[in-house]
């Protein structure tokens, strides 16, 4: 036990291996090596091979997961400032006024980005959907629905998410061009639903013909470009 760590209130408790999620992992590999009666050699160079991957992905999760407490944990204080996700949300906030429910599922997914989960998300930013919901005349569970729908699309650009990925493939040293490659299907899961969101939101006061009827028919149109031509792709080669 570490108590009042650095002079703080933060307390680090006994470490319990049994609970940890790893301690399920080595408890099924041992009683695989015993039911299949793996060689003894390929069983060493199985967790040889393990433990150079683990090591290798928890280079960047040391520094990362760290980082990610601090950006999240970041408020009060002297100053008396807000964390920072809220700080970054209500400047986006400031701009988009009553086009909100298009950003909403941006701000979960930057959230479920930075922290690797939907819930610590959605617990972040949840009331602050609530909140600009009621700002902008709107029903507050859309914009909170839109919230927890973009958290779920965040988790494709997580950094630690794509380290763990990409050890267990085999793509290490490859996370960025794996997040480049993943952020659009994630700009793509967040903008059709936050347009979506905006059409029905705004339906009451501008009917069918709003700035969210005209983004659900670039993206329909955009993805029916795409589907298309890849198969168009094969015909041409063949």
């Amino acid at each position: 036990t570490w108590p009042d760590m650095f002079g703080t209130s933060i307390s680090a408790n006994e470490v319990q291996p049994l609970f940890l999620p790893g301690a399920l992992f080595i408890a099924t590999s041992l009683i695989t090596y015993l039911i299949h009666r793996i060689p003894g050699d390929a069983y060493r160079r199985a967790w040889s091979t393990s433990f150079r991957v683990t090591l290798s992905a928890s280079v960047a999760l040391v520094f990362t997961v760290p980082m990610v407490q601090i950006f999240l944990n970041s408020y009060g204080g002297a100053a008396g400032y807000e964390r920072m996700p809220i700080v970054l949300a209500e400047g986006v906030a400031a701009v988009a006024g009553g086009a909100w429910p298009i950003f909403a599922p941006f701000i979960g997914g930057i959230g479920a980005a930075v922290a690797g989960s939907n819930t610590v998300s959605n617990m972040m930013f949840s009331l602050f959907q609530f909140n600009m919901g009621e700002r902008i005349a709107a029903d507050p569970t859309w914009i909170v629905a839109l919230q927890a729908i973009g958290g779920a699309a965040g988790n494709m650009i997580c950094v630690h998410n794509v380290v763990a990925a990409s050890a267990v493939v085999g793509l290490l040293g490859r996370e960025g061009a794996v997040i480049r490659m993943t952020v659009f299907p994630f700009v793509y899961y967040a903008l059709l639903p936050g347009s979506v969101g905006y059409l029905i939101i705004s339906y009451g006061t501008s009917g069918v013909m709003n700035v969210g009827a005209l983004l659900v028919a670039l993206i329909a149109g955009m993805a029916a470009y795409l589907i298309a031509r890849r198969q168009d792709t094969p015909a041409a080669a063949g």
